[in-house]
């Protein structure tokens, strides 16, 4: 018998007396689903999640005997979250589904284990551990965490149809968990559905998406969604594009240490076209930080071959450095990719890792003068005022930054004497 009852979280005083209060007079409650399977495949466990025999309104009740607070975070599914000594474990009742359109399912609560891990999406998200610790097995989960196969628990068709967001979860559970090829039935179900993928939320698909993008390293995930058409579904941009990029960014991250950042790499499988990041950020409905950071990636420049330390301060100053740094990224991973048999991209790498430093370095300097300056010189207020102002600026950028108030009060003195 598997069990996990040694390990440090399971045995967490907190964890023990939900788990108590739950098995009581009759109950029954098991730890289900990821902390059960990080678990088992040696990975770090976030989130505890329990389910129980007794409905929503008893779980709360008894929490509530036992001092313990109950917050009915989805209490129409059967969900009341209990949170003792600090720690928050959401207890959903056991379900079974009495009608699904695809994205919303309606379902009705019960005792049966059985019926309960049938309805859920892939066997190595439908495993339990009692109160002992002990895991319970009723789908097949165990062998597929030992091989790390990803797979629908059933009919791979009838689940995704269910809920065809569970397209875009069998990929993500693929990038982080899976092992191989993905599960043929699994494969070919989703090629077959892919088009349903259009009746989900944007939130949804993006949430989804970006989960996936930060796996350790998504590259046979996004190979295989693009081989069944799935991502050509929700990121048609990547179609001319092509996502080998993905690859050297991710040798990058982990030779260099970088952190995986999903931004980074959606950037670096679709085209860093102004107008299409913009579509694309809205039809995704991205936040507003998450949109900015790529439409300043879109909107900043190339760079050249040959640049000067000021020279790039300037472009700095006049682009903003986190779309250059996503550039810079970009471009190092690119170059590092071939720097071992080709000495031009050797060189490149190195120049690249250099203007990298800089970047990251980079702080904004202030421009010294500002529009009052200009008219309490005596410029009466109107288009010239800006005109002035960015005549000086430009002087002041091209003497790399090195003129103070003072002089740069001169040099307006100077512009207003030739031309007043």
């Amino acid at each position: 018998m598997t069990s996990i009852a040694d390990e440090d979280w399971f045995r967490a005083p907190a964890l023990q007396r939900v788990l108590s209060l739950l098995n009581a007079d009759g109950g029954e409650a098991r730890v289900v689903g990821g902390a059960v399977r990080n678990t088992l495949m040696g990975l770090p466990v976030g989130d505890i999640d329990i389910a129980t025999t007794l409905l929503p309104e008893i779980v709360a009740e008894r929490a509530k005997a036992e001092g313990v607070k109950a917050v009915p975070t989805g209490i129409d599914h059967g969900t009341v979250t209990l949170v003792a000594d600090g720690h928050g474990y959401e207890v959903t009742t056991l379900r079974r589904d009495v009608e699904t359109d695809g994205r919303h399912a309606q379902v009705a609560f019960g005792t049966d284990w059985q019926a309960d891990a049938e309805r859920r999406d892939l066997t190595i998200n439908a495993l339990y551990a009692d109160d002992r610790g002990e895991v319970v097995d009723l789908v097949g989960g165990l062998a597929d965490i030992e091989s790390r196969t990803v797979r629908f628990i059933g009919d791979a068709a009838t689940r995704i149809a269910e809920d065809h967001l569970r397209i875009l979860r069998f990929f993500r559970f693929f990038a982080h968990y899976g092992s191989g090829r993905p599960d043929a039935d699994g494969l070919r179900a989703c090629a077959r559905a892919k088009d349903r993928l259009s009746t989900l939320s944007a939130e949804r698909v993006w949430a989804e998406t970006k989960k996936l993008l930060s796996a350790r390293d998504p590259s046979r995930a996004l190979l295989w969604m693009r081989q069944t058409g799935v991502l050509t579904e929700i990121l048609p941009e990547t179609e001319k594009w092509g996502i080998d990029g993905i690859h050297g960014l991710v040798a990058a991250e982990q030779t260099l240490g970088w952190a995986p950042d999903p931004m980074l790499r959606l950037a670096a499988i679709v085209p860093p076209d102004a107008e299409r990041i913009e579509a694309l950020s809205k039809r995704l409905r991205m936040s507003n930080v998450e949109a900015a950071k790529l439409a300043a990636w879109a909107a900043a420049p190339n760079l050249p071959d040959e640049v000067t330390d000021i020279g790039f301060d300037r472009l700095l100053y006049r682009h903003g450095k986190e779309g250059i740094l996503m550039r810079l990224r970009l471009a190092l991973a690119a170059a590092r990719s071939g720097a071992e048999s080709d000495p031009v991209a050797m060189r490149k790498s190195a120049r690249l890792s250099v203007l990298l430093d800089r970047a990251g370095n980079y702080n904004k300097p202030v421009f010294p003068l500002s529009g009052a300056d200009v008219l309490a010189a005596g410029v009466p207020a109107g288009k010239r005022v800006g005109e002035i102002l960015a005549a000086l600026e430009k002087f002041w950028m091209e003497r790399n930054f090195l003129p103070d108030r003072t002089a740069l009060a001169a040099r307006l003195e100077e512009m207003l004497r030739d031309r007043p």
